[in-house]
């Protein structure tokens, strides 16, 4: 059946004047005369049977249906551009693995073991998107997903990765250069936003008396927290796998015991087993486990 779609050059047209408000603006970004686009815009209103344009004398207003329809369009036409360019960039001896991830987990983990699989596959490009909640993997344009165990993932096939461990951690500058030990107690404390209670729980599972647990800077992702806390701003409640570097090098500390039950699971996650995925994810999957075997334990 043939599609009901206007034709891509009046769409053009369309979008670039909606944008501008202005049909001589669009025929200079278009490279059109006047004319040309005022042209093109009226067979897409006799294609759609919908004016979408006020024209008084030589000003031109959008229309409330001219509004709403430049919004989808625009959006439309990013999304061909986009799908365009990244099949432009694909490899033509090669594949590309689309893969959604948390992104403290990307930046601290993964991105900088990414280079070990570059050099094993240079042929599989690995692109990184940011997803935060898990969602439903099938039809949504990624290969796999990297994310914390969840039964949201259920019907999917997991594989566990590393454990999430959270240990305080503060610059060394905080505790002082005295011969006395800082308390806890005394030191600003940093927080995660999504897990506001996590300073509550961390007191009652080792014993640290934190007057006031909720009291703090509070802050969405990980990653700004230990930027925080290496700015002397306080001690954060992080995992320990994102800051091995930093505490290997002396740039943070943790004096105080991590707080094992205050945890969760990074997984692998993948619409169909390993051994029946196509050859890129298949070996983009036994790598990570692997890497992830070398780095903890898992639980």
């Amino acid at each position: 059946m043939r599609r009901k779609i206007p034709s891509h050059s009046a769409l053009m047209a369309f979008e670039a004047a909606a944008r501008h408000g202005s049909f001589a603006r669009a025929a200079d970004e278009l490279a059109l005369t006047e004319g040309a686009i005022s042209r093109q815009i009226g067979r897409l209103e006799a294609f759609l049977g919908v004016t979408l344009f006020e024209r008084v004398g030589n000003r031109v207003r959008l229309l409330p249906n001219g509004e709403r329809y430049a919004v989808q369009v625009r959006e439309s036409l990013d999304r061909l551009e986009r799908d365009s360019q990244y099949l432009m960039g694909q490899p033509s001896d090669g594949a590309s693995l689309d893969i959604a991830t948390i992104p403290t987990f990307a930046t601290r983990w993964l991105i900088p073991r990414l280079a070990r699989f570059r050099d094993m596959r240079p042929n599989i490009i690995v692109h990184l998107a940011e997803r935060m909640e898990p969602f439903v993997l099938a039809g949504s344009g990624f290969d796999a997903a990297i994310h914390f165990e969840h039964p949201a993932w259920t019907g999917m096939r997991t594989h566990r990765l590393l454990h999430e461990t959270l240990v305080p951690v503060c610059h060394p500058a905080l505790l002082g250069k005295g011969e006395g030990a800082v308390s806890l107690d005394e030191l600003p404390r940093l927080h995660r936003r999504q897990n506001p209670d996590a300073w509550e729980r961390y007191a009652l599972e080792t014993g640290i008396v934190l007057t006031n647990p909720a009291a703090g800077a509070r802050y969405d992702l990980h990653s700004m927290q230990i930027e925080a806390a290496l700015a002397g701003l306080g001690v954060a409640l992080v995992p320990r796998l994102y800051i091995e570097k930093e505490l290997a090098e002396g740039r943070l500390v943790a004096p105080w015991p991590d707080g094992q039950s205050i945890s969760k699971t990074f997984c692998l996650i993948l619409p169909e087993p390993i051994r029946l995925s196509e050859g890129p994810i298949q070996l983009f999957a036994n790598w990570l486990l692997t890497e992830a075997r070398s780095s903890s334990p898992t639980p």
